[in-house]
């Protein structure tokens, strides 16, 4: 992540997150330490997985205290194991205390992302058909997840509902089918704009081939249904498929052919990976 992102799209929401983990002081913090006393920490990962945030993580510290120090000894994307020792932090021991869990929060939820994208991106490797997340992240940590899911080796969809247009069965339903839904969207659009539409049946796919959809979404559609519709599309326009897209379901989804496949279990369903901040001590005369 670049200084411009960070200072522009990543310190504001940093900053809410801190505000709302301090509403107005760290009173256990402030209880025991009274005044500026430099200290030193270790972050240590607890269980094997690919490391993500290393940058949003030191941010939050920074934020706290432009002073802060980190050291760190790997880098986004790395795999590492139970009891890799990834960084030590100097600075304010106030400060080590109070950015502790939200700067934890955030570095162990991308990691967790990015840990879950490199299985599912390992599923597909050699198969020629790239993996995509979706939308479905949490709210105002979008910027963190989608950055996870690149480290982790997968590729991001539309960031947002300005990205590009893609045609869903509602929006089908209120332009009075997918025909009308199309010329729509391209006489609205920049022209530089691909136009992708969502299909659930056989019947869909003719229509969007008919109407000049540059992507077919094939969602929620049985294995066979999938191989039908591929058959027919023939390379006239990019696939894509998605529903219910599971880790296990990735190499038979991949042998079908289609170009993409979009999983939003990347965003919504990962679990963390497991990291602490330990061994904090006092500096004495530093």
């Amino acid at each position: 992540m670049n200084l411009i992102t960070m200072t522009t799209q990543i310190d504001p929401l940093l900053l809410q997150a801190l505000r709302e983990d301090i509403s107005s002081e760290d009173v256990s913090t402030n209880a025991v330490i009274r005044e500026k006393t430099p200290g030193q920490v270790e972050l240590l990962c607890k269980e094997r997985g690919v490391i993500a945030g290393l940058a949003v993580f030191e941010r939050v510290f920074q934020l706290l205290d432009p002073e802060t120090r980190v050291e760190f000894f790997r880098r986004d994307g790395e795999q590492v194991e139970a009891g890799t020792h990834l960084a030590a932090l100097r600075g304010d021991i106030r400060v080590l205390l109070s950015g502790e869990r939200v700067a934890l929060n955030y570095l162990q939820r991308m990691s967790g992302i990015a840990t879950y994208t490199r299985a599912c991106a390992e599923a597909l490797r050699g198969s020629g058909t790239k993996l995509l997340d979706t939308r479905k992240t949490t709210p105002n940590m979008r910027i963190f997840e989608k950055y996870a899911v690149r480290v982790g080796g997968g590729q991001n969809h539309r960031y947002n509902l300005s990205d590009g247009v893609l045609l869903k069965d509602n929006h089908i339903g209120a332009a009075g089918g997918i025909a009308q839904a199309v010329r729509l969207a391209r006489d609205y659009a920049p022209f530089v704009r691909k136009i992708e539409v969502e299909v659930e049946n056989l019947e869909m796919v003719e229509e969007a081939l008919a109407a000049g959809a540059d992507i077919i979404m094939l969602d929620n559609m049985s294995m066979e249904e999938m191989r039908e519709a591929l058959e027919r599309i023939a390379g006239r326009a990019q696939t894509e498929c998605s529903g219910n897209v599971t880790l296990e379901k990735l190499r038979a989804l991949a042998a079908l052919g289609v170009d993409y496949i979009s999983c939003g279990a990347l965003t919504h369903s990962a679990p963390i990976l497991d990291l602490s901040l330990k061994h904090l001590r006092p500096l004495e005369g530093k």
